[in-house]
């Protein structure tokens, strides 16, 4: 399986293989339509205690974030990153979809890196 990151507000393509949502939140401004999403997986997201921390963190707190977040995926959503995993593998190109402005410094950066990681 490839694993992809592509913001949502980017045009879909059908290079992008199975598209997955991977925010709590449904974008804003974005129609269901234009968003081409193969699957929503909302529990593997940032829980909004984490999200609004980050929110009003400075940039400079990447890693803290990232390691709470990691953290998160390796408790309390361990089993919803477990059953995206077993999902995932049925596609041979996966496309990870968040809002975030940041590519670099986002959840999704982290999520792939999880799901790179199991086994």
């Amino acid at each position: 399986m490839e694993l992809r990151r592509k913001r949502a507000y980017d045009t879909p393509d059908a290079s992008d293989g199975f598209r997955v949502l991977v925010d709590r939140l449904w974008p804003r401004g974005l129609s269901k339509e234009r968003a081409a999403i193969d699957l929503w997986a909302k529990e593997t997201a940032p829980t909004p205690e984490l999200r609004r921390d980050w929110h009003a963190a400075p940039a400079s707190e990447w890693e803290e974030y990232a390691d709470r977040y990691r953290a998160q995926l390796a408790r309390e959503s361990s089993d919803a990153l477990r059953a995206l995993a077993d999902v995932l593998r049925l596609h041979p190109v996966v496309t990870l979809v968040f809002a975030a402005h940041d590519a670099d410094h986002n959840h999704a950066v982290v999520l792939e890196q999880a799901l790179r990681e199991l086994p």
